[in-house]
């Protein structure tokens, strides 16, 4: 029975080798990853469906995010980046966090963009004159320099050093700085849902005084009216903090500051409304003129990038810079 099996396969074999051969080439092509992936421009993310506020106003216009995509480079994919115009081909190591693969990268991006969600909601409530009251306060380590000395993890939540509560990096900074090199300090972190003892010992570089843990805030807050923000798992990183912001602020007041515009944009926020720079404004820009949107908003330190891939590409889009949540507020009111 075994050998009448075994004579099939082998005739059929002998009779499609090369069928399969190709086959097997083609899954290899298809599948073999390169250390290289492609980045081409992206598209909108239209806010109004994305949040959702009590009482909200409506609006005729509409508020994007911007974003770029990336493409893992298999064969055909690096092959296309060279014939389809603004497909790009980088090295992989340049589309992650240092030393981090893509996925851990991918981790790390996650917890900047849930900051950039309570920055804005912060900000934009602030600035309607609505209330939010912040619970409590996260420091979520982002990364660890090469001279620390610690048990501390990526993705760690500190909660207290040297059993003082801690709300931001600042303060954890003033503390620090009443140890002396060496002195090895207790950090009380929050490690998936259990609390855990660790430590790092303070060391010196360029006359400053470092335990080597970055890290950045998100919070736990009541906000009134209630909001609730929709979110995908493959969303990740803070460049979507401005947008999100004026989206949240246009559905707290009554004036319309999109006066039925399409509006996409980029750019950071921290919790004081301050806008900062973002990566890829290239491909943000051209995924906003491939929709049809009206105007761009974009960090003024990517303003010179923007204008002149506006000026190459002949794109017809008005291009704004601002350098915080009232600049770029104070643009759309006066439409």
């Amino acid at each position: 029975m075994l050998n009448k099996i075994y004579d099939r396969i082998k005739k059929y074999i002998e009779d499609n080798y090369r069928f399969l051969f190709f086959l097997v080439v083609l899954i290899f092509i298809f599948t073999y990853k390169t250390p290289f992936v492609v980045y081409k421009p992206g598209g909108l993310v239209d806010l109004n469906d994305r949040v959702k506020v009590d009482n909200e106003y409506n609006q005729d216009g509409e508020l994007s995010m911007t974003y770029v995509s990336l493409i893992k480079g298999t064969i055909p994919v690096l092959v296309l980046s060279y014939i389809i115009p603004n497909w790009d081909m980088v090295p992989e190591e340049e589309a992650s966090i240092k030393d981090k693969s893509i996925e851990e990268s991918f981790k790390i991006e996650r917890i900047y963009y849930q900051s950039s969600l309570d920055n804005a909601t912060i900000v934009a409530y602030q600035k309607a004159g609505k209330s939010i009251d912040i619970n409590k306060y996260y420091n979520n380590v982002i990364f660890l320099m090469d001279e620390a000395q610690t048990n501390i993890q990526i993705l760690d939540k500190i909660l207290e050093v040297e059993g003082q509560k801690v709300e931001n990096v600042e303060q954890i900074k003033e503390i620090v700085n009443n140890y002396q090199i060496n002195d090895k300090l207790n950090i009380k972190v929050l490690r998936g849902n259990k609390v855990f003892e660790g430590y790092a010992k303070v060391f010196e570089k360029d006359g400053k005084l470092y335990l080597g843990i970055g890290s950045i805030n998100t919070f736990e807050y009541n906000a009134s009216p209630n909001i609730k923000i929709t979110t995908k798992s493959k969303e990740a990183g803070s460049s979507g903090g401005l947008m999100l912001g004026l989206e949240i602020y246009n559905k707290l007041t009554k004036e319309d500051i999109t006066h039925g515009k399409k509006i996409a944009g980029t750019g950071t926020i921290d919790v004081d409304g301050k806008v900062g720079q973002i990566d890829g404004v290239k491909y943000k820009l051209l995924g906003a003129c491939k929709n049809k949107a009206d105007i761009f908003l974009c960090p003024k330190s990517n303003y010179k990038e923007a204008m002149k891939i506006k000026k190459e590409k002949k794109l017809k889009i008005d291009i704004k810079s601002v350098d915080n949540f009232d600049e770029a507020l104070n643009y759309l009111q006066n439409l």
